[in-house]
């Protein structure tokens, strides 16, 4: 088959483009390559794709119809969408809204149309976020939850992502899979994200910023566990009985809400440093406590996430020291938990 994935120079894109070559598939890879956080490292990602066999590349963004309808004219053979580009990060929502209503809203639409007039296109996974349960306080996070009080713009995006998608599936009848990532972290991971910030820090011997007074837990998520959930997904459509609409949105997480201040201490013990802590408030747009019900994933797909945070961040500070240098900073400080 042939898949296109949007966001393929994107920490997940990249991954997941890499598994679908591996196992024999074609990929047309897009991104636009913006400068929402550092441009070589997105650079990388797609030098690591470019030139392997079955794999294209094209600079484009989601956000521009034109571009995108012409690149299907050209790849007629495209029979399955996994649409991860997205103006992601919950703090910057609140410096930038239009980047999000653009990217987010304006370039779920495209996609939804380049699928709506897609001859025999098979599926059309995307990627939504846990973010979508903003004030929600029963544990853990459920798909029957529902999801009406968002405390960012960019969970407000999302949340209009999946109700978007339920509304061309139910006139179009397009098969979509709706995915909710928890905290995904890795090898080639985001550098807005809390790992990979409180990494950076550490080895540079600064402080690093902890917001809420350290009461935070998350549902820390491996990404090769995101990348096999959402293979899984992809193989498998809706099927479409011509009644409800054939549109399901699966949570996609570890199933283990973890302290913050434990995944602080594994990364102290992987980069042998110890941190020093800045205690903050909590910040605008952030929720204490992320906690991801995977039943569903499991009992439609036998979705099992196996990589614990202590097995987990050993990784991703191997990666990091190896492609940046032991003693590596970077610019940017926003941390994205």
């Amino acid at each position: 088959m042939t898949v296109l994935v949007t966001g393929a120079a994107g920490f997940i894109g990249m991954h997941v483009s890499e598994t679908l070559l591996n196992r024999g598939d074609k990929v047309v890879g897009i991104d636009n390559l913006n400068d929402y956080y550092d441009v070589t490292l997105k650079e990388a990602r797609r030098d690591r794709l470019v030139g392997r066999e079955g794999y294209t590349f094209e600079k484009i963004d989601i956000a521009d119809a034109e571009a995108l309808n012409d690149l299907v004219e050209r790849r007629p053979d495209i029979d399955r969408i996994v649409h991860l580009a997205a103006q992601a990060g919950v703090r910057y929502s609140l410096e930038n809204p239009h980047a999000y209503v653009q990217t987010n809203v304006v370039g779920q639409l495209n996609i939804l149309e380049l699928a709506r007039h897609k001859e025999g296109l098979k599926h059309l996974v995307y990627a939504s976020s846990s973010s979508v349960y903003g004030g929600n306080t029963k544990m853990p996070f459920s798909t029957d939850d529902v999801c009406d009080t968002p405390v960012s713009l960019y969970a407000a995006t999302k949340k209009a992502d999946e109700l978007m998608g339920h509304c061309y599936s139910h006139l179009y009848r397009i098969p979509q899979t709706g995915l909710r990532f928890f905290t995904v972290y890795g090898p080639w991971g985001r550098p807005d994200m809390a790992a990979f910030i409180f990494t950076r820090k550490m080895f540079a011997g600064e402080e690093i910023p902890v917001f809420n007074n350290g009461q935070m837990k998350r549902d820390f998520t491996y990404v090769d566990d995101i990348v096999s959930g959402i293979i899984s997904c992809l193989d498998n459509p809706p099927a479409d009985d011509g009644k409800a609409a054939p549109h399901r949105v699966y949570n996609i997480g570890n199933n283990r809400s973890e302290e913050l201040m434990h995944m602080i201490e594994v990364l102290e013990k992987a980069t042998g440093q110890k941190a020093k802590i800045d205690f903050q408030p909590m910040q605008d747009g952030d929720v204490p406590v992320t906690y991801a019900d995977v039943e569903p994933m499991r009992r439609d797909f036998g979705y099992e996430p196996t990589t614990p945070i202590d097995v987990g961040l050993p990784k991703f500070v191997e990666w990091y020291k190896k492609f940046y240098g032991h003693n590596a900073v970077l610019s940017g400080e926003t941390s994205s938990s």
